[in-house]
């Protein structure tokens, strides 16, 4: 088996997969359980100065991923410290202290929780221009703090200017993303938004947001030193060694642990590790990054490659041939691809069931 255990600022993990802020870590009992569940870190869901007062009905699974109207911890800060962070240290393993908002609310919250904190991670959900007010909040809590400060971005355009921004200014991580947003759905049998919120908006999460995800780690990793942590959509092992590969040192799960319950961390590190196993890595920290190094080897081209086929695991399914636009694919006897026609674009490789179709990705 390969080794899981990794080393982060000092926080020995016997594996990558952690809990999220979220529902997933709503109090101490949960946080325990998650670990019994295979978690190899806690991340407690966010506090802040005062309890979230949630709007109902607050998250929904649709088609196009999960939405949620979510806030912070419901749970006064007051009952985190006299019992939930407690209890969830009892579960064995670094736990990283989730707070928010701005900077004011930090100020107050930061000192309360220092006896617990392995680290601190902090959410602002900004998505603006000016990195002040992120800047502001970090140096809030590193004032109050002696532990790690991990930074919880929002997805943005300009993720490596924000991320080189935080890292000068002092930040010790990174972690990303945040839920996408604001989003909508609508129940069509009657017409209402299926968020409570006042204008029915939510944020999406889940795995629709994961390359969203990569794109923001991969960009981030390029221009910092300090370690990332990533979030958004991961419901696999392959899905976490997508994320270690885009350059995260870790990743926390959210809405699939919501989904699927506690257990869910413990499957996917068991994935991870078979991942791992079957690729011929012994040790994870050989993917963390992988794809920077890849990326020096690839080629940017606009010609055509045509996919080759595995016969062998082909099964004639079809699927391949009726999203193929181009009419490059017939399938008889078996599965042959017209090279003359072939545009190279990649997509029937990716909807074949049995992997039986390869295409250069250098």
């Amino acid at each position: 088996m390969a080794n899981l255990n990794i080393d982060i600022l000092g926080m020995k993990f016997n594996n990558p997969i952690f809990t999220a802020a979220g529902p997933g870590a709503k109090d101490g009992e949960l946080c325990v359980k998650a670990v019994q569940g295979g978690a190899g870190g806690i991340v407690t869901k966010t506090i802040s100065e005062a309890p979230a007062d949630v709007p109902r009905p607050c998250m929904a699974k649709t088609n196009s991923g999960f939405l949620n109207t979510e806030l912070w911890s419901e749970l006064p800060k007051e009952q985190w410290i006299e019992k939930e962070y407690k209890r969830a240290k009892e579960a064995g393993v670094p736990m990283i202290v989730s707070m928010g908002y701005t900077a004011e609310n930090i100020s107050k919250v930061a000192p309360l929780v220092k006896p617990y904190a392995d680290a601190v991670e902090l959410s602002t959900h900004y998505v603006g221009t000016d990195i002040g007010p992120i800047v502001n909040a970090m140096k809030a809590a590193k004032a109050a703090l002696d532990c790690p400060v991990f930074m919880k971005l929002s997805p943005h355009t300009d993720i490596q200017g924000i991320a080189k921004a935080l890292e000068e200014a002092g930040a010790d991580g990174l972690v990303m993303i945040n839920s996408f947003g604001p989003c909508m759905a609508i129940d069509v049998e009657t017409g209402y938004p299926i968020m409570g919120s006042e204008k029915g908006y939510g944020w999406l999460s889940g795995s629709p947001i994961r390359p969203l995800a990569v794109r923001n780690i991969y960009d981030a990793s390029r221009v910092v030193k300090i370690p990332i942590i990533g979030v958004g959509g991961v419901t696999s092992g392959k899905d976490a060694a997508e994320m270690l590969m885009a350059g995260a040192s870790a990743v926390q799960v959210c809405t699939e642990a919501i989904l699927k319950g506690p257990t869910v961390y413990g499957k996917i590190a068991k994935e991870l590790n078979e991942f791992l196993d079957n690729h011929g890595y012994k040790d994870v920290s050989e993917i963390i990054g992988l794809s920077h190094k890849k990326s020096a080897e690839r080629n940017f081209r606009t010609t055509s490659i045509p996919p080759t086929v595995d016969l062998d695991k082909c099964i004639k399914c079809g699927q391949c041939k009726v999203s193929c636009v181009y009419d490059a694919i017939e399938i008889a006897d078996k599965l042959s691809i017209d090279t003359e026609k072939c545009f190279g674009c990649g997509l029937c490789v990716t909807r074949c069931p049995k992997n039986a179709l390869k295409i250069q990705y250098k």
